[in-house]
């Protein structure tokens, strides 16, 4: 009887501490709104994986705290204690039920991964461009370009991610789920969302000087909701003035990433008051921001550095995206546009 009294008492231990356990991890780690579909299985899984950690370090230091207290040497025990060679069983037992406990759960991921990245029946499409350090959507069968991501409750969507320099990563607590942006290749992430609500996309690679900073809006709007956003967010460049033009290209080229527009300091200087301001350059002349510069900085931006900032932080491929850019323009919608005149004419726009 005397074992089994011990046996029992740990046993009711550990099964206590276990239950403290969960409840102070569950405490500990809380998770953010389960906003998608996809979050469902993957916070089944993450309690699972929380009542296994309970359940492990309970037992563990529940029989050496039993141990310590129970079992210690008495002051006027003088005596060795018995010689225990090993227990086969007990080995066997602890090597292969934490294999097949590890094997389970990998199994279980597996399950979960194909469920909540199995393709759905009216899946919208949309595409997801990051770039240091700004993010830009495209909803290509709307033809709907837009700086934040809206989203219509319970709608399947498949996002197409792409980046257009180095690694980057789409990440939505809310959501669960993340993917890494490659470069050179376009990666599928699936979400479902649930819950009505704003939320922030971030970036989860560090990915450069103004990683942090690389966020976005995401909106989950009722579906009618959703319509209206189309309707507000479709245009061509021709209807638009030079000056929204400019303010559009400042988001499709990624701009935004870098230069701020009400004075906060960036990966770029900032653009509130830049027009015809006396900028300092890193090799100690002095430039007029005017025209020709803001040319010359955009297609050769290693040329003129202002003081303060880094050489090589600016996109090199301008040279080409932007007639690239133009020449699509003109084949959609037959209009002839300057992008860098329209960039300048929004710069013209913001004020000190």
């Amino acid at each position: 009887m005397g074992k089994l009294k011990h046996a029992i008492a740990v046993a009711v231990l550990t099964l206590v501490s276990t239950v403290g356990l969960y409840f102070l991890f569950r405490w500990m780690f809380n998770l953010p709104t389960a906003a998608s579909s996809q979050a469902g299985p993957i916070d089944t899984m993450f309690q699972s994986h929380f009542v296994m950690m309970a359940f492990l370090f309970a037992l563990i230091m529940v029989m050496m705290l039993y141990s310590v207290a129970v079992f210690r040497r008495r002051p006027d025990d003088t005596e060795d204690g018995p010689h225990v060679h090993g227990h086969t069983g007990l080995e066997i037992a602890w090597t292969v039920i934490p294999t097949l406990v590890v094997v389970g759960f990998g199994i279980y991921g597996t399950v979960v991964l194909g469920d909540i990245t199995r393709e759905q029946d009216n899946e919208m499409v949309v595409s997801v461009v990051g770039q240091q350090w700004s993010w830009s959507f495209e909803y290509p069968e709307q033809d709907v370009r837009s700086a934040r991501l809206v989203l219509p409750v319970d709608q399947p969507v498949v996002l197409e991610l792409e980046s257009t320099d180095v690694l980057h990563s789409f990440w939505v607590p809310e959501f669960r789920v993340k993917q890494d942006l490659v470069p050179g290749e376009v990666k599928s992430l699936r979400i479902t969302p649930t819950e009505l609500g704003s939320y922030r996309l971030r970036c989860a690679e560090i990915c450069g000087t103004s990683h942090s900073a690389m966020l976005a809006d995401v909106e989950v709007v009722s579906q009618a909701d959703f319509e209206q956003f189309l309707i507000d967010a479709s245009f061509r460049y021709s209807d638009l003035s030079p000056e929204e033009r400019g303010q559009q290209f400042y988001i499709d080229l990624g701009c935004n990433g870098c230069h701020s527009l009400d004075g906060t300091a960036g990966a770029g200087p900032t653009w509130q008051g830049i027009w015809m301001r006396e900028e300092m350059l890193t090799d100690g002349t002095a430039v007029t921001v005017d025209e020709e510069y803001v040319r010359n900085s955009i297609l050769n931006p290693n040329d003129q550095i202002v003081q303060g900032f880094n050489p090589n932080i600016m996109p090199q491929d301008y040279g080409e995206r932007i007639p690239a850019l133009e020449e699509q323009i003109l084949a959609s919608e037959g209009a002839e546009l300057d992008v860098i005149a329209d960039i300048i004419a929004f710069m013209q726009t913001l004020d000190q």
